[in-house]
Formats: structure tokens, sequence, C-alpha cells
């Protein structure tokens, strides 16, 4: 029974040693301190605690140190421990420092830090500083001055200038920028003959502007890749004008034309209230008749005499009226 005891009490003294060994070299990373060793790079293994103790992963400080320390860098375990806590990204920023360093560019950590921290690529950077990238623009269309729409494509060669990346425009800017310039270059042109001849002078134009001011960049080069017509947009707008005026005349003829309506029944009124008003007077006439009758102003013999002027007015009226027909009828014949 006492040996039994002896040896469960051997064996959980074995399993609590493995298990404070496999928390030390877990908590404790000295494979990482060994590497470190090996590679000439002189690091405690208690700053390797503390970086544990200040939640900072050691791995993601010391193989960078390692890397820049192979590379021939001057660069202190605190700078890329204080860079990973600001939440920047101590691998890349490295990476960029060799590649400045291989490609001869003067390149401070503190610059290249502050690129990270701003959220630009830095190694991307460093890598367009020694191979520069060309930007392809879309068509962009201008209209000369005789009217004629003229597109073109750019292509724009551009190098990161290290000294405006914090700060600096990016290459939307670039784009809009030239852009602008390819418009009006456009419209300055006199004729759209003169822009197919010589496309390149929209590049000097446009390269003379000094468009990179400002930006991350530094313009290299601007070469125009297509030139393409497009619409007559003189002739366009100035048969749009054409229909407007159009339509403005109409609209004005109309409106006189419903004011000669208005007039004309107007006038019609007009003449019918006149003839009313002749039949009013002449109903008049037959009671100022028997008035003067009644009065004695006049006699029996006046009132014969002046039915029979009537007559005979209407007579003449009626034989007026025949003539007048057979002549009609005589000259249709």
């Amino acid at each position: 029974m006492g040996i039994e005891l002896g040896v469960i009490g051997l064996v959980a003294v074995i399993i609590g040693i493995i298990i404070l060994f496999a928390i030390f070299f877990t908590f404790v990373p000295v494979t990482l301190w060994i590497s470190a060793v090996a590679a000439g790079v002189k690091i405690s293994i208690f700053t390797l605690i503390g970086m544990r103790l200040r939640r900072v992963i050691p791995s993601r400080i010391v193989n960078p140190l390692i890397k820049a320390s192979k590379a021939g860098l001057s660069v202190q375990i605190n700078q890329l421990e204080s860079h990973y806590l600001a939440g920047g990204n101590v691998d890349r920023v490295v990476n960029a420092l060799i590649a400045a360093h291989r490609a001869n560019i003067e390149l401070p950590f503190e610059r290249a830090a502050a690129i990270d921290l701003a959220g630009r690529d830095v190694l991307e950077a460093v890598q367009m500083s020694v191979n520069p990238k060309v930007i392809e623009t879309p068509f962009i269309a201008g209209v000369a001055m005789d009217g004629i729409e003229v597109k073109a494509k750019a292509r724009i060669t551009v190098r990161a200038n290290i000294d405006r990346l914090v700060g600096g425009a990016g290459e939307d800017t670039i784009v809009a920028r030239v852009g602008e310039g390819i418009v009006s270059t456009l419209g300055s042109s006199s004729s759209h003959k003169k822009v197919l001849e010589n496309p390149d002078l929209i590049s000097q134009t446009v390269l003379g502007k000094g468009l990179d001011s400002g930006t991350a960049f530094e313009i290299l080069s601007i070469d125009i890749a297509d030139v393409d017509i497009g619409k007559n947009i003189g002739a366009e707008l100035q048969t749009e004008q054409a229909d407007a005026d159009k339509k403005i005349a109409q609209a004005k003829a109309e409106e006189r034309r419903a004011m000669a309506v208005a007039s004309e029944q107007e006038m019609k009124a007009k003449v019918v209230e006149m003839r009313s008003k002749v039949v009013e007077a002449e109903a008049e006439v037959p009671l100022a008749m028997s008035e003067a009758l009644r009065s004695g102003n006049i006699g029996v013999m006046d009132y014969v005499n002046y039915k029979n002027v009537q007559a005979d007015t209407g007579m003449r009226d009626s034989i007026a009226k025949t003539g007048t027909d057979k002549a009609n009828s005589s000259d249709d014949r």
C-alpha cells in the first residue's frame, strides 16, 4: 500500500514538473531568445518576459529585429516595440528600411514609422521610388474651339516622393488634375485637327503646369496613349438653339393668332350689338308716327304719301335686284 502511494506521488510530481515547464516555455520564449542570440542580436530573456507582460507578441519584434540586424541597419528594440504598440506593422516598416538601404534611399526609421501609421504602404512607396508606376486615365473628353469633341487617354508615369507621403494627395488627385489639364488644353485648341496632328502638345502643356504639387508623387512623364474624335458638339448646340428659337416663334405666332381670333369675336359682338340698336330704333318709328298723328303734327295724307314713298323704294329695290341677278346669270353662261 505504501509503495503504491509513493508511485502515485512520484507520477504527480513528474506531471507537475511537466506542467510547470510547459507554462514556463509558453510564457518565456526561450526558442526565440536562442534564435536571436544565434543571429548575433543582443537581447535578454527578461526583455522578452517584459514584452509578454506588456501584451506584445515577441516574435513580431524579434524577427524583424534579426532581419534588420542582418541587413546592417541600426534599429533599436524600443523603436520597434513602440511602433507595434502604436498599431503599426513592424515587419513592413523593416522591409521598407531594408529596401531603401539597398537602393541608397535615405529613409529614417521615424519617417518610415510615420508613413506606416498614416495608413500608407511604406514598402510599396519605396518600391515605387525605385520602379516608377504608370497610371492610365480613362478617356477624357474636351471640346475644341471649332465645336468638335476630342477624347484623349493618357498614361502618367509617377514616382513616389517619400518626403511628401505624409499629408500628400494620392493617385486620384493626380488623375483629376491631369484630366483637368487635358480638358483645358483641348478647349484652348483652335481646331481639333491640330490636336490630332500634334497630340504631344497636350502632354507638354499639362506637364508644364506642375500638377504634382502637394501630392505624394513626382510626375516623370505624361504620354497621350490614344486620341479619338467624338460628337460635333457645336453643331448639336446650334441645332438645339434653332429648335428652341422655332418653338419660341411658334408660341408667339400662336399668341398673335389667339389675339386675332379674340379681336374678331369682339368685333362680331359689336356688330350684333349695333344691329340690335338699329332694330330698336326702327321699332320706335311706328310709335313716333302714331304719336305724331295723335298730336296733329302730320296729317293722314302725309302718312299716305310716306307709305307710297316706302312702296316705291321697295319696288325700285326689287327691280335692281332682278337686274343684278340676270346679269350674274348671263356672266356665268
